[in-house]
């Protein structure tokens, strides 16, 4: 049973596919949260824009 834990806890194979399951996970986060500062910044200028247009021509 020991010698079973050991080659368990020797065992690497794997490990590379969670690390870069972890990366991916990482920049997923990363993507998501700039594109939804993108779609407010973008919103904020087309809602700016869109008054200043609106007042020209009044």
């Amino acid at each position: 049973m020991a010698r079973i834990l050991q080659r368990f806890l020797n065992d690497e194979t794997g490990a590379t596919a969670i690390e870069y399951g972890l990366i991916v996970a990482v920049l997923s986060l990363a993507i998501i949260a700039g594109v939804g500062d993108a779609a407010d910044a973008l919103t904020e200028l087309w809602n700016g824009n869109n008054s200043k247009l609106a007042e020209a021509f009044r």
